[in-house]
Parts: C-alpha cells; sequence; structure tokens
C-alpha cells in the first residue's frame, strides 16, 4: 500500500507578516500536497475576534469560514476525515492540532502534554481504517523550550507504547521545535522509528552509511523556517512499519506568504 502524507504548521491561519487572513489560499495549498493523509498544527477551531473581522464580506470576499479550521479544509475535498485536539483555550477562542484523511478515523483521542501554563501543547492519535489495517497517526506540536520538549518527547514515547501495537504501522508527525536535532535518536531507540530525511535511498551497506553520515553531520532532517528562507530543522515526519520513497520541503514564494513554516510531504510505501 502506497500513502502520502504532509504536515504543516499553519500559524492559525494568517500570514507571518502582519496576520492577514489566508485560510481560503490554505485549502488550495493542502490540496497541491496530494496527500491522503495531513498532520496540521496550530488550527484554530475558534477565533471570534478574526471571525468578526474577517467573516463578514470584506473586500467582496469572506476571508474566515464560519466553520472550524480543520472542518473548512475537509469540506468537498479528497479530506472526508478530520479530527482536531484543542490545547490552547483563550477568551476568544482556541486552537490545536489537526488530522485530515482519506481514510476514515476509527478513533481518535487528545493528550495534553502542557509543560507549563505558558504553553499548552498536545498530541492527537488518530487510528485510520485503511485497505492494509490499521495506521496509528499522532499530530504533535512540542515547546518552545529544551527541558519541556525533552518532557514532552518521554510523554510521546509513552503515548506510542501505549497505544500502538508493535506490528501496526505508526506516523508521527508535526512541528518538534527541535532545532538543535537532539531528539530524533530518542525517538528511535525507543520506538524504533526512522525520520523520514533519513530513509531516502536504497537499502544496500552503503546507503545505511550515507544516513548515518547525514544525521552526523546534521543534514537531516530538512529546514522548513521560516517559510520564505528555510534554515532551522524544526518539522518532522517519523514512520514506523514504511519504506521512505520520497521527502521534499515544499518551497517558493506561495509557501512563504502563507505560514511562518514550511510544509513537508512525503510518499510511503508499507514495508
Amino acid at each position: 500500500m502506497k500513502i502520502r502524507v504532509a504536515t504543516y504548521n499553519i500559524h492559525k491561519g494568517v500570514s507571518a507578516i502582519r496576520a492577514e487572513p489566508r485560510v481560503l489560499a490554505l485549502k488550495q495549498a493542502i490540496g497541491m500536497f496530494d496527500a491522503d493523509v495531513v498532520f496540521l498544527q496550530e488550527v484554530q477551531g475558534k477565533h471570534d475576534l478574526k471571525a468578526a473581522k474577517y467573516g463578514a464580506e470584506h473586500l467582496g470576499h469572506k476571508h474566515w469560514p464560519a466553520a472550524a479550521q480543520h472542518e473548512f479544509f475537509a469540506g468537498e475535498s479528497r479530506y472526508l476525515h478530520s479530527a482536531y485536539g484543542m490545547n490552547a483555550i483563550y477568551d476568544h477562542g482556541h486552537h490545536g492540532n489537526a488530522l485530515l484523511s482519506a481514510f476514515p478515523i476509527a478513533s481518535q483521542a487528545n493528550r495534553d502534554v502542557s509543560d507549563h501554563a505558558y504553553e499548552q501543547r498536545g498530541i492527537l492519535h488518530c487510528v485510520l481504517n485503511t485497505p492494509q489495517g490499521p495506521v496509528h497517526c499522532y499530530v504533535v506540536h512540542l515547546g518552545l523550550f529544551e527541558g519541556s520538549r525533552r518532557r514532552q518527547t518521554q510523554a510521546l514515547i509513552s503515548a506510542v507504547k501505549e497505544t500502538a501495537p508493535n506490528d501496526e504501522p505508526v506516523v508521527i508527525a508535526g512541528d518538534f521545535n527541535d532545532w538543535r536535532n537532539t531528539l530524533s535518536d530518542e525517538l528511535r531507540n525507543a520506538l524504533g522509528v526512522r525520520e523520514a530525511f533519513d530513509e531516502i535511498g536504497g537499502n544496500s551497506a552503503l546507503d545505511e552509511v550515507l544516513r548515518k553520515l547525514r544525521r552526523k553531520t546534521g543534514v537531516a532532517p530538512a529546514r522548513t523556517f521560516p517559510a520564505g528562507l528555510p534554515f532551522f530543522r524544526l518539522d518532522r515526519i517519523y514512520v514506523r512499519g514504511f519504506k521512505v520513497e520520497t521527502a521534499e520541503v515544499m518551497h517558493g514564494s506561495l509557501w512563504a506568504k502563507l505560514s511562518d513554516h514550511a510544509p513537508i510531504v512525503a510518499s510511503l510505501t508499507l514495508a
């Protein structure tokens, strides 16, 4: 079975500069991934202030849909199924992680991994019903501080071990904020996952040596932030039970206008 996945921090549906609404353009851009499953972070489930400002006719168009963003992105597209995990709650709304899927979502659960009062973080776990059996998807957005990320990574490891049997495939994707790439080895060792850009290439001994060399020299994972000129390696796709056929960061002026992160898209084959 082949499956195409993408991960994208959408910056709450507004541009990185001047916070202009980008929800309609984001829906079109997400369609360009041609993905079966999309892992989204900073998805606004509700924002009364933006809805009041942009939901009415604004320059002749509605720029802020009445529905929650994940529901709007799913809409009439190929993503007939969606899930949302609410993390951050404020007076005028809330945001969190979301999953869009072409496959039915058999179950979903959101785990609070907030490490302190100033950052609300969560892990959204969805089990997909695919033609080849269940696939476990975990949408992740870790904290800005390294100590928090380490504790949240331990919570992620516990969540996967508790909910995904060892013989069932796993995709973990999102914004790890792990700009020094200190967490990948921990995830590999604890869960048997591989990061998408580690996996590209064949299965020969030379390919494995090259992958190890890339990890030591910091070539992988990919640079995704800021979207206009990506330098920091923040966003990841980790897999277990899949072979990574291709992985790429979506670069260019279009993506720079939509969010502060550039998305990653990967094509997988069930191992």
